[in-house]
């Protein structure tokens, strides 16, 4: 992920084991069962191993449970609460507002240093450098077309089973970066022979300036964006309320991220590094609908865009973020039958912790330090040390979790 952004953990574990991003809702109240520690959280908890050198890890919710759960919005669209609701409710504090203009995202599948595109009705390419644009012709035979890179200058070329060069206005080369567009959206071919789809502009930019390199960005109004980025964050079919939610949630995400380099090649790219976004080839017509009910809408924190990032499930209680309103409280929508990671269990052997850290020796117990204080068993984990025979290990809840492919760090042994 870029340095400049801030990763977001979006993965949603689906009953059929898809995988999709959701945010996730504030609560009103705890849920059923659950304690809020008061000094737990201080207090450290001790886990012997077991003779069976096997122990159960026991947790709540999927994800870092900033901000909206995803789960948890589609718990409370089934309850009857509108996107505004769900998302006053994830983001306490933040106003609606509402955004135009175009975003630049990086399309990381396109790891060569030409953009090659289907001919296509109305192609035409922009030179940034100079400011012009040439439409292309229709040759006979021409099936593609690309902007590549002679030297340090872009240049284009055309292909009917070998590649031509063409000079548009009767140049040799553009004077800056290149942009192609055409009347509809374009086919944009990737390493090793497949295609994508992307509406708007497709940009061979230069990563800097005389760089003989070029990143691949699609230039594209936001809401056209965001078409590609709802259905691979959460199911379109769930409650429309919901989708809504996770329209504006991205779409404010996405300007946020705009904001923090307005002027760069690319300001967002397509992993969930950032957000998910698959183009056209990903759009839903039942996504598409959310996209056009919440048209350009937005939550703003002190009249700019809010970081609104989101996750699959809360397990029943959001965590506090880096912002006020990404706020930790109980959450009672994130806990019904469809959640299949409000509550999970896994196997963890004393084996498989030995060899990842192996000054160790033998794992004798785990002691968590620390919790957030939030919920059943003192909250989520903050740090925790293992207890060797030669060595002890003192790690992050975070760490425990990355090493172990954990779903949260709200567990408990």
């Amino acid at each position: 992920m870029p340095a400049r952004r801030t990763v977001t953990q979006r993965t949603l574990l689906l009953g059929v084991g898809a995988a999709v991003a959701l945010p996730t809702l504030a609560v009103l109240a705890a849920p059923a069962g659950a304690t809020v520690a008061t000094t737990a959280a201080a207090r450290t908890q001790t886990y012997p191993v077991p003779s069976s050198r096997v122990l159960t890890v026991r947790g709540h919710g999927f994800g870092h449970g900033h901000g909206m759960s995803q789960y948890g919005a589609w718990g409370a669209a089934r309850r009857g609460l509108s996107h505004q609701k769900i998302l006053a409710f994830y983001y306490p504090g933040t106003t609606p507002g509402k955004v135009t203009g175009k975003i630049r995202v990086k399309i990381t599948a396109d790891t060569t240093r030409d953009v090659v595109v289907s001919a296509a009705a109305g192609l035409e390419v922009h030179d940034l450098g100079s400011g012009k644009t040439y439409a292309l012709p229709q040759l006979a035979g021409a099936r593609r077309w690309r902007l590549n890179v002679d030297g340090k200058r872009t240049v284009v070329g055309w292909y009917d089973g070998a590649w031509h060069r063409y000079q548009p206005g009767g140049r040799a080369a553009l004077v800056g970066d290149g942009q192609l567009t055409a009347s509809g959206p374009l086919t944009l071919w990737l390493p090793g022979g497949t295609t994508r789809t992307y509406r708007g502009s497709l940009r061979a930019v230069s990563p800097s300036a005389g760089s003989t390199d070029r990143d691949t960005v699609d230039v594209l109004s936001l809401d056209k964006y965001v078409r590609g980025v709802v259905p691979a964050e959460m199911p379109a079919s769930w409650s429309a309320e919901a989708v809504q939610a996770q329209a504006v949630a991205a779409r404010t995400y996405a300007t946020w991220s705009r904001d923090l380099d307005p002027t760069g090649g690319w300001q967002i790219c397509d992993t969930s590094a950032c957000q998910v976004y698959r183009g056209v080839d990903g759009e839903d017509p039942r996504a598409n609908a959310a996209v056009t009910a919440t048209a350009r809408q937005v939550l703003l924190s002190g009249g700019k865009a809010a970081f609104t990032q989101f996750g699959s499930s809360s397990g029943g209680w959001t965590s506090a973020g880096s912002r006020p309103y990404l706020a930790a409280k109980a959450d009672p929508y994130d806990d019904f039958a469809a959640n299949p990671v409000h509550d999970w269990s896994v196997k963890l052997t004393a084996a498989r912790v030995q060899a990842a850290y192996p000054t160790l020796g033998r794992l004798k117990r785990i002691l968590v330090t620390a919790r957030d204080g939030h919920g059943q068993w003192g909250g989520r984990v903050s740090t925790l040390r293992l207890d060797g025979s030669k060595h002890d290990v003192t790690l992050s809840g975070d760490s425990f979790r990355a090493a172990f492919g954990l779903k949260s760090t709200w567990f408990h042994f």
